[in-house]
């Protein structure tokens, strides 16, 4: 069966490709073709690597973080600092920081902001569980990293107002960071001095 003049197989990979993220219908056909004319262990290697999301992706049960093992590499490495945690709306955002080197701490991802218009309230993000860290004790210091946007602050400010009762640290990455930019987009260079000029909330 074809969709117009383009073959059926052809057709879904293009709207599968065109469903993600900052893809749009130009782009998929393009994708689409491309692969269509790549060698078959290409494909192949692309249709294993999707198929393994689903079996070989765990989430960390105490950060929250997408990796091969729970609890993950970071949360299991006793040199890194679990005093200190570092909050992330992504583990994308994870990645961005890990890649500076600047930061010793563990992480804590939340997936997602605060966001009335997408209906993300504090019980759809990884909040309590952040709080219950913290309430367990051994933490002395929480740096929200959250993205320098409306929500984002919204969510830093949120998270502050819950975790103040708790008598721990809570600081704000510094405005090295764009308002309105994204931290997987930051260059290494600025997030370490985000990190470094970190500040109280």
């Amino acid at each position: 069966m074809r969709r117009g003049n383009v073959p059926a197989p052809i057709a879904r990979l293009r709207d599968e490709l065109a469903r993600l993220p900052g893809i749009g219908p130009k782009t998929a056909s393009r994708l689409a073709f491309y692969l269509l004319r790549a060698p078959e262990e290409q494909r192949e290697a692309l249709a294993a690597a999707i198929a393994s999301l689903g079996t070989e992706v765990v989430t960390c049960h105490i950060c929250y973080n997408l990796a091969e093992q729970d609890p993950c590499s970071i949360c299991a490495d006793e040199a890194r600092d679990h005093r200190l945690i570092c909050v992330v709306e992504e583990p994308l955002d994870v990645w961005a920081i890990e890649r500076t080197g600047a930061f010793g701490g563990v992480y804590h991802v939340l997936h997602g902001v605060l966001s009335p218009l997408e209906r993300m309230g504090p019980d759809d993000l990884k909040i309590r569980e952040l709080v219950d860290r913290v309430r367990a004790g051994g933490v002395e210091e929480v740096i929200l990293a959250t993205n320098p946007s409306f929500e984002g602050e919204a969510t830093a400010m949120y998270i502050y107002q819950q975790l103040a009762p708790l008598g721990v640290r809570v600081t704000r990455l510094a405005r090295g960071l764009p308002m309105g930019g994204d931290l997987e987009y930051a260059d290494e260079v600025t997030l370490a001095r985000a990190l470094e000029g970190r500040r109280p909330v």
